[in-house]
């Protein structure tokens, strides 16, 4: 009898092993310790704050680590940011200007995915600058300070180009999400 099962993939690059390891020991407890209640409320309070400035939305977002299945397909932090953009419903905003602030915990990276109105505004360089300032905070273990600095700063490009006018309707939750 012949097997049809394909043999197990071999990993060989040791930083994807790894990865692999961060992503095994990254877990809901690990966002509880970067991210207090408390913190989690001032941030939720940064992104209010924020909103009354301008027509956008922000939408805040930290996932501990990567399904297995997901993790092993290869998938990078920013296709996985542009997954939960869909389905967090970021996109479905009256002026198009959206953003998602997504942090991979396990790979402390951050991306920043914006709906069409503002990122023809600002562009590449603008959502990488303000990711690289996060990402800084958080390899210093800053993370309060640094999601709050980077909610700021976007709030202020959306403030730029997107001021608030008349009725300014909240169209997303301000509280941060733990996926």
């Amino acid at each position: 009898m012949v097997s049809s099962l394909k043999p197990a993939r071999r990993i060989r690059d040791p930083l994807t092993f790894l990865r692999l390891l961060r992503h095994l020991f990254t877990d809901r407890w690990a966002v509880k310790r970067a991210f207090s209640a408390a913190a989690l409320r001032r941030i939720g309070e940064t992104i209010t704050d924020g909103e009354r400035r301008h027509m956008g939305e922000l939408e805040f977002a930290v996932e501990a680590s990567l399904p297995f299945g997901v993790l092993l397909s290869g998938r990078s932090s920013k296709d996985r940011a542009i997954d939960w953009f869909g389905r967090l419903r970021v996109w479905d905003t009256a002026h198009n200007s959206g953003i998602l602030i997504y942090v991979l915990l396990a790979d402390r990276t951050v991306e920043i995915v914006a709906d069409r109105g503002i990122h023809a505004r600002v562009g590449d360089a603008g959502w990488q600058a303000i990711a690289a300032d996060m990402q800084r905070a958080f390899a210093d273990g800053r993370f309060e300070d640094g999601a709050n600095a980077g909610l700021v700063a976007a709030s202020e490009l959306l403030a730029r180009h997107f001021p608030a006018t008349g009725e300014n309707p909240n169209e997303l939750p301000d509280e941060p999400v733990i996926i």
